[in-house]
This record gives C-alpha cells, structure tokens and sequence, in this order.
C-alpha cells in the first residue's frame, strides 16, 4: 500500500512575524530564510529549504501539514488511493508546487477541516549548511524522522483516525489517563516511520488547529538552553521538564506567539512494533500555566 513517510513541512498562520522571528532564533534556534515575498519567511532546521512556512494573518494557527511521499510513482499510485477511498482533493498547480519548494503537491482536508498536504520531492539546498539561530551543541532530529510530532484538532476520533490509516500512518491509544472531572482521556498516537510519533490526536475539543508541535534536539544540552532562554524570557511554560513514557522524550511544553504550544525534547525512543499503553508518564511534566492547555 502507498502510504506517507514523514511530516515533511508545516506552514503557521500568524498575527506577529516579528516576534515570531526572534522566538524561532533566540528560544528555539531555528534558522531563519527570508524568501523574497513580505508576507511570509521560511524556518529552517536542516538541509532542506524550509521545514516551516510563517504566513502573515489575522489568525493565530495551523495553516497546513505536508507529508511526504517517496517520489513520483507513489505520488501518482497515492492519487489512486485517496480516489478507491472516496477522498477529494486537488493536485496543486506548477505555481503552487513552486511555492512550497516541491514538485507535486496534494490539497485536502481531514475529517476535521485540517487543511492537509501531500508532496514528494522538497527542494534540499545542500549548498547551504543550516546554520542555527542560536549557538548550538547539535542540531534537530530530522532525517527519516521527520520534523517531529504535533497534536492535531478532531472533531470525530473514528474518523480521524480512519483517515491517517489510510494515508499508513500506524498506531492506537497509549495512555488511558483519570481525569479530574473523573473521565477518562485515551489519546491516539500515530507514526509513519522511526519516530515514536507524528501525529496525535483525541484531547476532546480545541479552539485551534493545533495544540502543540515538538521538536527534538540531538543533544540534551541544547534543551537545557532552550529551557533557560524560555525562563529568562519571561516565557509562559505550559508543562514543566518531564520524561513521557510512550516515546520516553525528555520535554517541556511553552508558549509559542500564537498561543499554542511548542513542546522541545531530546532522547526520544523509536516507535515500538507492539502496542503498549500508560496511565501517566515516568516523572515530571507538571502542569505550570493551566491557562495555555485550555487555549489550545
């Protein structure tokens, strides 16, 4: 079966470029490229030209997923697919593919409205060495994992994820957590290769597309960087320093300028063949502003 390797780009909807632009760099260190049109700059965190698009708006969201596929033949075979499974979309124009620096490009939906994208061939300018935004012992965890893994917003779980099978993506619920109002929540997680996930979903409702991406550092120092220049900002931190037990990632989750969250890590585990659920995670990840979750 033809399925997505990796969440391959994100494109963010955006009040305020400019604060945008210094969290990226100085929280983050991610590498800015301008581009040559005002109301967009592109995030660099590897070599390839961009991994995150940041639209100027008047919202403060997700724009758009892109997932990749291995080349041209599943590209087309991928065409075939989403038609035998009665899903629409659109096969994005030359102008379009240009504007996401690929060479073929779907436009769809999920079940939710979640404007999803898939592509094959991202322009890699090895040319051009990434260059963080700020000092940095190591680099991000991309490769054939990915960008990393972002929570998305699900108006209808069996379809959610009915959906994301269908494109390959693999997995189930791995935490079955009491809640204080005595339910219980049992949020899916999904992967498509070596990371432990890409995808999750099942929080119960969102104001927003997204509740939080993560992003994974090669090297545990960085993340401690990340955690003193949040702090030292004055920075809301939404969850503090924990270790989850289903990817084992050592995390915390902060405020991004739009208000959803940004969740960076390092030591992940790889995605496990057997599936495994918990009732809560190894140690830590207190919550620290409540207020955040229930913005997201």
């Amino acid at each position: 079966m033809v399925k997505v390797i990796e969440l391959g780009y994100m494109g963010f909807n955006v009040t305020d470029m400019d604060a945008w632009r210094e969290y990226a760099t100085k929280c983050v260190g991610l590498e800015i490229e301008e581009g040559d049109r005002d109301d967009r700059f592109y995030l660099r965190m590897d070599g390839q030209h961009h991994r995150f698009t940041v639209h100027q708006s008047d919202e403060d969201d997700l724009a758009y997923a892109g997932w990749r596929v291995k080349g041209f033949e599943e590209f087309k075979a991928m065409q075939q697919h989403l038609t035998a499974n009665g899903v629409d979309f659109r096969v994005a124009s030359e102008e379009e593919c240009e504007e996401r620096f690929v060479l073929g490009l779907l436009k769809l939906e999920d079940p939710s409205g979640n404007p999803t994208e898939i592509f094959y061939s991202p322009q890699m300018d090895v040319m051009k060495p990434f260059h963080p935004g700020r000092p940095m012992y190591g680099k991000f965890l991309t490769g054939n994992q990915g960008i990393g893994h972002f929570i998305i917003r699900s108006l209808d779980d069996d379809a959610t994820y009915a959906f994301y099978s269908m494109l390959g993506l693999e997995g189930s619920v791995e935490y079955k957590i009491k809640l204080p109002n005595g339910m219980i929540a049992k949020p899916v997680f999904m992967h498509c290769n070596d990371r432990q996930h890409s995808l999750a979903f099942g929080l119960g409702p969102m104001e927003k597309r997204i509740n939080h991406l993560m992003l994974e550092y090669t090297e545990l120092d960085d993340l401690g960087i990340a955690h003193d220049t949040a702090r030292r900002e004055g920075i809301d931190v939404a969850m503090q320093l924990g270790k989850h037990s289903n990817d084992q990632a050592y995390t915390f989750y902060f405020a991004t300028p739009s208000g959803w969250l940004l969740e960076l890590g390092h030591g992940a585990r790889e995605a496990v063949r057997e599936q495994e659920h918990y009732t809560g995670d190894i140690f830590g990840h207190k919550p620290e502003a409540t207020r955040l979750w229930n913005e997201c």
